[in-house]
């Protein structure tokens, strides 16, 4: 799925930002001069912005523009990651050397896997596991879990997150390398379709100091956004 236009213009400022090209204090060109680059409306930018701010790396001045943050955090956003695949994420968020490593198999339903996804215990349902790494550092590890007549989330109509601080499963663990009884970040996710049919659960764990902060946005008005991008 081609991520939207501010997502994208965002991230190219985030991995300049992060990269040091865009020192703290450094002023961002203006609204207008964006749009040209990007061949994009104010819209666009204004959104771009907004979540560049929201992850925490710029500020605005009133009547003086928009500046980069003197302490630039690394801030989560949900669910604008979920329209990116995890190279596009984790690239965004740094200059580093990611790597994504995916495991794909077909396991049966467990009871409660059964139960989550409105399927028989025992049926079939499609497995994968994604390792992310940043310059050989583990960063992520994730459990999702398909009925194996679904692929991927375009069908979804909703998304449900629940973000803890939890001791890992076993295999999360192992990939993390956390000492027994130390707590990760772990997010749950839940995709449905607008009938509420669940297509994809998924269990995501990072290291607790990743994120600064995490942030779930839910757009209210559709028809908005939709002309934003036009």
């Amino acid at each position: 799925m081609a991520e939207p236009a501010y997502v994208s213009i965002a991230g190219e400022y985030a991995r300049r930002i992060r990269g040091g090209e865009l020192p703290p204090g450094t002023q961002l060109p203006s609204y207008s001069e964006i749009a040209a680059r990007n061949n994009v409306s104010d819209i666009v930018v204004r959104k771009a912005l907004e979540l560049l701010q929201s992850q925490g790396l710029v500020r605005s001045v009133r009547r003086r523009g928009v500046f980069v943050s003197d302490r630039p955090n690394l801030i989560r956003i949900s669910p604008e990651r979920q329209m990116e695949d995890p190279e596009v994420t984790f690239a965004n968020e740094t200059d580093s050397t990611v790597e994504i490593d995916r495991v794909t198999e077909t396991v049966p339903a467990t009871e409660a896997l059964a139960d989550a996804l409105g399927v028989s215990v025992g049926e079939e349902i499609t497995h994968v596991v994604t390792r992310a790494s940043e310059d050989g550092r583990p960063i992520s590890v994730s459990d999702t879990y398909q009925p194996a007549d679904v692929t991927g989330t375009s069908d979804a109509a909703t998304l449900e997150e629940t973000v803890a601080d939890s001791i890992p499963v076993p295999s999360h663990a192992e990939w993390l390398k956390t000492t027994p009884g130390d707590l990760v970040k772990t997010v749950h996710q839940r995709y449905m379709t607008a009938t509420g049919r669940v297509i994809m659960v998924s269990d995501v764990s990072y290291p607790r100091d990743r994120y600064y902060a995490f942030v779930f946005r839910m757009n209210l008005k559709p028809e908005l956004e939709a002309a934003a991008e036009n």
